[in-house]
């Protein structure tokens, strides 16, 4: 009878310290996700997106203001730039930016940020956003709030979000790097350059989770924002596909419209935003995306007519495939050519 007793307080024991750190494992994730809110994202972009910017044109002393409040909020949240950087900016010279018959750029910064992993550190999960838009035209600012001061700002969300995570004994296994890039309007430059001057070798990078303009709805969804586009997810690795559908069926629940990720579509947008250098290099990348809108490159692209309840649940999808991609038991396999 002995023997059965102690069987029982051992089999008790064992259920009772496996169950509820498996429940709590999933509590912590929903926690996570729900962290991220449509008025922290609208206070953010109403300042992003202001006037006070000018448009951020790259290299310009919009932009450079622009980049001092991601700094400043970042630290704020005690987030600091990378191990082996000096600061948190990585400097992109004006001349490597030189293209065509295209206006001469300032030289201009990424700013990065960074979550070390717990357990394999030395795997990144890039998380990148372009903070640069088109400056001022003909005295009008050109404030992007979608493009893509959307990304920028979900930025800020999804590093606050990890870095909590971490602050309460669940961080990410694997490290985060935080990439605000610069240069995308002129031609994919920020991303680019860091693809070329990596700071992390570029066979540790895991995968990137790639945000551009995901604060609107487009014409083909006129009767619901519940929707984001996603490209590039099944490329080049058939989990980072599984990750994207399995996590939105479990948490978030948006619509998944695939529309742009046919390889022949012709507007191009695999190619025309900054995962494209990560994924041209091997690297399984997704973007993002709400699709093109009136709006578009044009000085009405205003923090007044962005949907702050599509942008907060496109927002937390893409932090929680980064929370997976950076918590899985094994990295991402690459599988496909991606051709």
């Amino acid at each position: 009878m002995k023997k059965l007793f102690y069987l029982l307080v051992l089999i008790a024991l064992f259920i009772n310290c496996s169950a509820p750190k498996n429940a709590k494992q999933a509590a912590d994730v929903t926690k996570y996700i729900n962290s991220i809110t449509a008025d922290e994202l609208k206070t953010h972009l109403t300042i992003v997106a202001s006037d006070e910017m000018e448009g951020r044109n790259t290299g310009s002393e919009g932009q450079k203001k622009a980049g001092q409040y991601l700094i400043d909020e970042h630290k704020s949240n005690e987030i600091s730039f990378p191990p082996g950087a000096t600061n948190f900016y990585q400097k992109v010279p004006s001349e490597y930016m030189k293209k065509g018959f295209s206006p001469k750029l300032n030289d201009s910064e990424n700013i990065w940020v960074f979550i070390e992993g717990s357990e394999l550190p030395n795997e990144i999960v890039v998380v990148s956003a372009h903070y640069d838009h088109v400056g001022v035209k003909n005295e009008e600012v050109y404030n992007g709030a979608d493009d893509d001061g959307s990304g920028t700002v979900a930025l800020l969300e999804i590093a606050e979000a990890f870095q909590q995570a971490k602050k309460e004994g669940h961080g990410p296994k694997r490290s985060i790097l935080i990439l605000h890039v610069t240069g995308e309007e002129h031609g994919l430059h920020g991303s680019r350059y860091y693809s070329e001057n990596p700071l992390f070798p570029l066979k540790n990078t895991v995968a990137d989770v790639n945000i551009d303009m995901i604060g609107r709805r487009d014409d083909f969804h006129k009767d619901s924002n519940n929707y984001v586009y996603i490209i590039g997810s099944d490329y080049l690795s058939t989990d980072l596909y599984n990750i994207c559908e399995d996590v939105n069926k479990k948490h978030i629940n948006l619509v998944l419209d695939y529309k742009y990720n046919d390889r022949n579509d012709p507007n191009r947008f695999y190619y025309r935003s900054d995962h494209y250098n990560f994924a041209k290099n091997g690297i399984p990348s997704v973007f993002f995306f709400n699709g093109t809108h009136a709006d578009y490159h044009k000085p009405t692209d205003e923090v007044d007519k962005i949907e702050f309840d599509a942008l907060a649940k496109r927002t937390q999808l893409a932090f929680a495939v980064a929370w997976e991609i950076a918590n899985r038991e094994k990295r991402l396999v690459v599988d496909k050519s991606g051709s």
